[in-house]
């Protein structure tokens, strides 16, 4: 994720970490260490006395002396996303998420083949959720987001309160994972918060439904595509996939009318004269379906099935779902929406957005990646550089932005 614009940005927000530690632990460094060591030799009992040998433990905390501060300002300076729907699809589902998820599909349609028949689930919807967990595996490369699990987990905790009982949990799964031999310390690296491999699984998931694809001996995600890969067409399947079915549709809705909240069969919804944005029929019109609007009524409209909600139990938020069932459909090849997201600008496209950030690099207003992501520090960006032109200050991504960029 690109961190904001300019140094200050990034000075902020660790103050606010130390800051927040400070509140947690009498001031010292020293006395932090001395804590969080006393912490981790006190757990050792309840790992034990949890199924984890005691070799293994003092081999996963061999070299760890010290929380892992990274961890704790990621913890703490979590804003809430309060961002339009396009914005959150457009970093999402793109050209270039479509590309290399067809190119993936082709690399892997061996062992896609082999998934798809032994789990039901579409192959398209796991290359989506590969894409949407760790970029289809660019993040595990990263070492600025790649964190220690056995570190991070045992520094939230030791000093994070309202993820404490959590943390502990995870951590004791992840000692287990050890245990098992399915990876060795040193490679048993997530996110900040625990989440592993491509496709991102904590502990306690991975001890779920992770599974042995390749025939290795070893369940391991984060350096096998099949293993991870089916993994994740494992949890989607335990937890009620219907196989040979979609995700839900786009529909259009005739102007004026309201609708229910609830579940009503697909026949009932074309009797209140909802029909497919594409023009085609249904597929089945007993289905039970809810209509959903994550972009309000001037934006798209979907019917949503079962699937939807499957979907869901991956990560729960409607916006997710709809994310990996779009971009499912367009790595298949199924085209964009009919109706596209209402954004107060011309779109541009994935290439577009990274030429914008290099333009912006350029002129001095961004120091960030140019991934065509647009987070909060190319928004500071935007912004900084729109009012310098004399422009309202809204900080989009707009083709009426880049075309003031390449005058310049």
């Amino acid at each position: 994720m690109p961190v904001r614009n300019a140094a200050k940005s990034l000075t902020r927000a660790l103050t606010v970490a130390s800051l927040s530690f400070a509140l947690l632990v009498p001031a010292g460094s020293a006395f932090a260490d001395a804590g969080f060591r006393q912490w981790v030799s006190n757990f050792r009992a309840t790992a034990v006395q949890s199924g984890v040998s005691g070799r293994v433990y003092d081999a996963a905390f061999r070299g760890i002396t010290d929380i892992d501060p990274v961890v704790l300002e990621k913890a703490r300076y979590q804003p809430e996303f309060t961002a339009p729907a396009w914005d959150y699809f457009d970093n999402r589902v793109h050209d270039e998420s479509v590309a290399i998820g067809r190119q993936m599909a082709r690399k892997w349609k061996p062992w896609l083949d082999r998934i798809e028949q032994r789990f039901g689930v579409d192959r398209h919807v796991l290359l989506a959720i590969w894409s949407m967990e760790s970029n289809y595996g660019k993040i595990l490369e990263r070492q600025d987001v790649m964190r220690n699990v056995v570190r991070s987990l045992a520094t939230l905790g030791y000093a994070d309160s309202k993820r404490s009982k959590f943390a502990r949990t995870q951590l004791i799964a992840a000692l287990k994972i050890l245990q098992t031999g399915d990876i060795d310390e040193s490679h048993l690296t997530g996110s900040w918060a625990g989440a592993m491999g491509h496709t991102q699984f904590i502990p306690t998931s991975y001890q779920a439904y992770a599974v042995d694809m390749d025939g290795n001996g070893r369940r391991d995600i984060w350096n096998s595509i099949p293993d991870a890969l089916g993994t994740a067409a494992n949890l989607l399947k335990k937890n009620g996939w219907q196989s040979g079915r979609t995700w839900g549709y786009e529909v259009a809705l005739p102007p004026g009318r309201k609708f229910p909240a609830g579940s009503l069969s697909i026949d009932k919804w074309q009797s209140l004269g909802v029909t497919r944005a594409s023009g085609k029929p249904f597929r089945n019109g007993s289905e039970q379906a809810v209509l959903k609007l994550p972009g309000g009524r001037e934006g798209p409209a979907f019917l949503v099935i079962k699937n939807f909600s499957v979907i869901k139990r991956y990560n729960n938020a409607d916006k997710y779902a709809f994310a990996v069932g779009l971009l499912a459909d367009q790595i298949a090849g199924y085209g964009e929406l009919v109706q596209d997201w209402n954004r107060p600008f011309t779109k541009l496209s994935f290439e577009e957005r990274q030429e914008l950030q290099k333009r912006l690099s350029e002129h001095g207003y961004y120091s960030g990646k140019f991934d065509g992501k647009i987070g909060e520090g190319s928004k500071a960006a935007i912004m900084a550089f729109q009012a310098q032109a004399g422009l309202t200050q809204d900080g989009h991504p707009s083709m009426e932005v880049l075309k003031w960029l390449r005058g310049r």
